[in-house]
This record gives C-alpha cells, structure tokens and sequence, in this order.
C-alpha cells in the first residue's frame, strides 16, 4: 500500500503543476487579448484608408477621369493681358 506521504507528495506537486499550467494559460490568454485589440485596431485603421479611397474614387468618376489643372501660375496682369491682344479691323 502506498504511503500516506508518497500520496500527499504528489497531490501538492499535482496541484502546484496545474497551478503553474493555469498562470501560462493566464498570461498567453493576456497576450492574445492584447494582440487582438491591436489587430482591431489595424482593421479600423484599414477600413478607415479603404473608405478614404473609396470616396476619391467616387469623386473621380462623378468629376470625371480627367482634371485639368493648371500647369503654371496665371502671373500676367490686366495690363499685360491686354497689350497682348491684337485688335484686327
């Protein structure tokens, strides 16, 4: 018959490995949670981006593919503008 020791000795080392295997647990499931809210936080930041892109798209393809944007600035004045214009009778 085992002794009542020997029995008690591997109760506590038992109880004292799946105390040791619940902390792992804890801390891994702690690092998970952390991962996650991170991970949430990306996909906000991504849809966020998707939804910008989608909005710049719709505004090109109610505006048109093409804009026309000025290559230089409009520095003449009125007077310039107007010694320029040739007046034919």
């Amino acid at each position: 018959m085992p002794d009542h020791d020997d029995v008690a000795n591997s109760l506590e080392q038992l109880l004292e490995s799946l105390i040791k295997m619940v902390g792992r647990a804890n801390k891994n499931n702690d690092y998970l949670q952390k991962r996650m809210i991170e991970m949430n936080q990306n996909m906000d930041s991504l849809q966020k981006r998707i939804s910008q892109l989608e909005w710049i798209m719709k505004g090109q393809l109610k505006d048109g593919p093409f804009r026309n944007y000025p290559t230089h600035p409009h520095t003449h004045t009125t007077s310039e503008i107007h010694d320029n214009i040739s007046v034919h009778f």
